[in-house]
């Protein structure tokens, strides 16, 4: 096997690789003499099938087999040979074969691994929120539990922002009915955004048994396009109205949180642990991201162009899964409606290799007390944390969620232990409401690296 490289700029390679036809002929040879013993074909008994038949029967399709097989064997060995770490899937070109050629010659179009080292990280400022947990933080998360468990009871009066109704609707334009412009016994809660404001007006104010008729005009960038625009005509009827109804902090209150007894002080210990366990995993998420985008911000390097174009790919038929879980379909959204996700893509890309080259060069996998540790404390949470912990050990796909996190705590504490790194009080409101678009993505690519 003779083998050349070709250096095609940055990370673009190409492989020259020509192999001695005889052994491609030996090989064939061999493949069909073995056929021999076991090709049945009419009018011939088990085993006694002529070589020449079978060769010329099987011949071509064994050539393919073997061409394919000796293809993939040379490039392992000529990737080895050059010591050569392939990113992506390469593209393989065969030369054709010229009367009286002694070799089988192909060619194979990749992109390596970038050569990556981390930059300095002793500038990089780290700033990681602190936050008490006090009676204030319980009562207002005792409100927020109150208000999921609220409930709505009938009475008579006219309609108020905050109330429920019933409503029987029936919509016409220009006197024609339109798709999702009636509905009968229809429940919806006026000022939560679900009525257009011109609707939600004409409701408000509306009795039991009262029907009004009003127009509206639809806005111009309304999503049912067939009726954006358009002005329409109402009649609407109004069966019921009902006031919210929070329930009262009680013991079926507390029952109804997991309180077997209903004891109103164990509530508020349940409810505080609760919340510094959140607090305490926001807070991580919030000091991960910006570790994250402290690696990035001291390493340069440019990542492989498939491996950005594959990740892509994969977050647009994401996307347009989770569009569909919704009842839409991608098809009928204008282009412009999906972003590019290049931009993303080429980031979890570099991130996964950052990471990748920081475990490996820092020794940072995940012990297995470590593992452990993150088992137990997760399976806390839970009622039988025993049983909890058994389900995860008997799973390896189970585990490698809980290696991602450990992992990731040791990417973090090791950039911690080199950052410039600050407190600051954060605001309970503030801490409870943050959610990290990149977190997930991220994750992702610390499993990778793992």
């Amino acid at each position: 096997m003779q083998v050349s490289l070709e250096n095609m700029g940055n990370l673009e390679r190409r492989l020259n690789v020509a192999v001695p036809l005889q052994e491609i002929d030996t090989e064939v040879e061999n493949r069909l003499k073995n056929m021999v013993r076991t090709v049945r074909l009419h009018g011939f008994r088990p085993g006694k099938v002529p070589y020449k038949i079978i060769a010329r029967q099987y011949g071509g399709q064994v050539r393919q087999e073997v061409l394919g097989d000796k293809l993939q064997r040379t490039f392992g060995d000529a990737i080895a040979e050059q010591k050569l770490r392939v990113a992506g899937p390469p593209k393989f070109e065969a030369k054709p074969l010229a009367d009286g050629a002694q070799d089988f010659e192909y060619s194979a179009t990749f992109e390596i691994y970038p050569d990556i080292e981390v930059g300095d990280l002793t500038n990089a400022a780290i700033t990681r929120p602190q936050l008490t947990i006090g009676e204030a933080e319980i009562d207002k998360t005792i409100a927020i539990l109150r208000k999921q468990r609220m409930h709505f009871e009938p009475l008579q009066r006219a309609a108020e922002p905050g109330d429920q109704v019933t409503i029987d609707y029936h919509g016409a334009i220009e006197g024609a009915e339109f798709e999702g412009g009636q509905g009968k016994d229809f429940n919806v809660v006026l000022g939560e955004g679900r009525l257009l404001p011109v609707f939600e007006q004409n409701v408000s104010g509306m009795q039991a048994g009262e029907s009004k008729t009003f127009d509206l005009d639809f806005p111009a960038d309304y999503h049912g396009r067939e009726v954006a625009g358009k002005k329409a005509s109402f009649k609407v009827t109004l069966k019921q109205v009902a006031a919210p109804k929070l329930p009262d902090i009680d013991a079926e209150f507390a029952k109804s949180l997991g309180i077997a007894d209903g004891d109103l002080d164990k509530m508020r210990t349940e409810i505080k642990t609760n919340l510094e366990r959140e607090a305490g995993r926001r807070i991580q998420a919030r000091v991960k991201d910006q570790v994250m985008q402290a690696l990035l911000d001291a390493t340069s390097f440019s990542p492989p162009r498939i491996m950005v174009e594959i990740d892509a790919q994969r977050l647009k038929e994401n996307a347009i899964r989770d569009l569909q879980t919704r009842g839409i379909k991608a098809a009928d959204l204008p282009p412009e409606a999906l972003p590019s996700f290049n931009e993303p893509a080429r980031r979890r890309v570099m991130l996964g290799l950052i990471l990748a080259e920081v475990v490996k060069s820092k020794d940072l996998q995940p012990q297995p007390a470590q593992m452990r540790a993150a088992v137990n404390e997760h399976a806390r949470s839970f009622e039988d944390p025993e049983q909890v912990v058994k389900w995860y050990y008997q799973s390896t796909e189970r585990l490698r969620e809980i290696e991602s996190m450990v992992l990731e705590n040791n990417v973090v504490a090791w950039v911690l232990k080199r950052a410039k790194v600050g407190d600051e009080l954060i605001d309970f409101d503030e801490l409870m409401g943050h959610q990290s678009a990149k977190q997930a993505s991220d994750r992702d690519e610390l499993r990778g690296a793992a």
